[in-house]
């Protein structure tokens, strides 16, 4: 046990950027692919890694600090420290059963591979610490780690499953062929998806509106650069900055949007030559069946539409904490919001309008979340000791990812018959979520049929 503890912990330790394009090399060799164009895939990919965390830390180095300076001014005071993914991070890799996740991950997607139950091979070991967290909340609350662990393999399979419908529109938002987005803050979209249904059905919310739309029908204003200076100044402004910060800001945020795309290409040039060694590969060895590769959300971190619905959400949060009966969390580390917004622009196909109603509708749901799981985390935080929390204080994270599935995982594991019933709810929901994406999925592909057929 304590072998594979301190291997679990020093492939860990080598990071993403090393980690994942090491997998790839193995994935592409084991595709047959000539060695020089593997390695050189695999390296361009472990830069492309690098790049988008420079770019994503320098993103939320520059607007971090202008959001808390706007939390700040609000002048209230909650009880509730916010410790954002990174404190829950530490929590879940001091949890001592931690490392029997990665065995249980790999061997749950072997599985489902083998008998064809999903077409994504998911690499993103990074994020094991999110099935980690859930074991440890569940237990927690449950009394029973057979129940922590029983919550996480089901979502290693939600993953998987909705990890499959979601590589048609990855491609298509990215122009990488062959790839997928297997993550846990994905299946937000479970509960965002009547939302989006009934979007569609509004008159003048109907229509497609992305960063194409908005630069056809405003111009300028519609670029990058653009958008993303004006979004920094105003929030600048809004922070209390002096005017020379708040130009500051404003370039800091156009650089970053005009990056993000920049670096993005980089996936592309990494991944298109793995995607179609195993594509060739299945087809010639397993008669043409389809394989994913499950990868982390940066690579759709080149959309602005995600960088815009993030930024100003910002306030929007801030407004929810301030106002809402019984909120106990102020936003601070984890005030950048990404856990709705990922599954926002995959489900509404990168529709910004969409994607703020969305940030809107989803922030009261993530308060009353953290701060109905505060007293629990704290407690799990003073046990492993590898987190700080001030006197008199609890620690929560002020944008829980998937709260609804696991509040519902955790209580019906206690038993709770509301619990069960709601869970069984939810699982209904992502039925019928699967099944309308894949439809949407085969109806574009039957239009991109058809549109060739008819140029041809």
């Amino acid at each position: 046990m304590q072998v594979l503890r301190e291997v679990v912990n020093y492939i860990l330790n080598l990071g993403a950027p090393v980690f994942v394009p090491i997998i790839m090399l193995i994935v592409g060799l084991v595709a047959r692919m000539k060695f020089k164009d593997a390695f050189s895939a695999a390296l361009t990919l472990g830069i492309a890694f690098t790049g988008m965390t420079l770019v994503i830390n320098f993103m939320t180095g520059s607007i971090s600090p202008a959001a808390q300076a706007l939390s700040q001014r609000t002048g209230i005071t909650l009880t509730a420290v916010d410790g954002g993914w990174p404190g829950m991070a530490a929590i879940s890799w001091a949890w001592p059963y931690a490392f029997l996740m990665f065995p249980l991950q790999i061997g749950i997607n072997i599985v489902m591979l083998i008998f064809n139950w999903t077409k994504t091979l998911n690499v993103d070991m990074w994020n094991v610490w999110s099935k980690i967290f859930t074991a440890v909340m569940v237990s927690y609350i449950s009394g029973s780690y057979v129940m922590g662990f029983l919550a996480a393999a089901l979502q290693v399979v939600l993953e998987l499953k909705v990890g499959d419908i979601w590589g048609p529109r990855v491609e298509k938002l990215t122009g990488i062929p062959g790839v997928t987005v297997p993550h846990h803050i994905t299946l937000l979209a479970n509960i965002l998806h009547p939302v989006e249904i009934l979007l569609n059905k509004t008159p003048g919310l109907n229509k497609k509106v992305d960063s194409d739309f908005l630069k056809e029908k405003i111009g300028i204003f519609g670029e990058n650069e653009v958008m993303g200076a004006i979004i920094g100044l105003l929030l600048g402004f809004a922070a209390g900055y002096s005017i020379s910060g708040s130009l500051t800001l404003a370039v800091q945020a156009a650089s970053a949007l005009v990056l993000f795309p920049m670096i993005s290409k980089l996936f592309s040039q990494a991944l298109s030559p793995i995607s179609e060694g195993v594509s060739e590969y299945m087809r010639n060895k397993f008669s043409d069946k389809e394989v994913l590769i499950g990868l982390d959300w940066p690579i759709l971190a080149g959309r602005s539409e995600l960088w815009v619905a993030v930024i100003i959400t910002i306030p929007i949060l801030l407004i929810c904490a301030i106002v809402l009966p019984g909120n106990a969390v102020l936003p601070f580390a984890g005030i950048i919001n990404l856990s709705f917004v990922v599954a926002a622009l995959l489900l509404t196909n990168a529709n910004i309008i969409h994607m703020l109603i969305m940030g809107l509708i989803t922030s009261p749901l993530f308060l009353y979340a953290a701060t109905f799981f505060a007293p629990y985390i704290t407690r799990l935080g003073k046990a492993v000791g590898t987190v700080k929390i001030p006197h008199g204080m609890m620690l929560s994270w002020s944008t829980f990812e998937s709260p609804d599935f696991r509040f519902l995982a955790a209580f019906a594991a206690k038993f709770n018959i509301w619990a069960i019933l709601g869970l069984v709810a939810w699982m209904v929901l992502f039925y019928w979520l699967y099944k309308d994406i894949d439809r949407q999925n085969k109806q574009e592909v039957a239009a991109d049929g058809e549109s060739e057929a008819d140029v041809s």
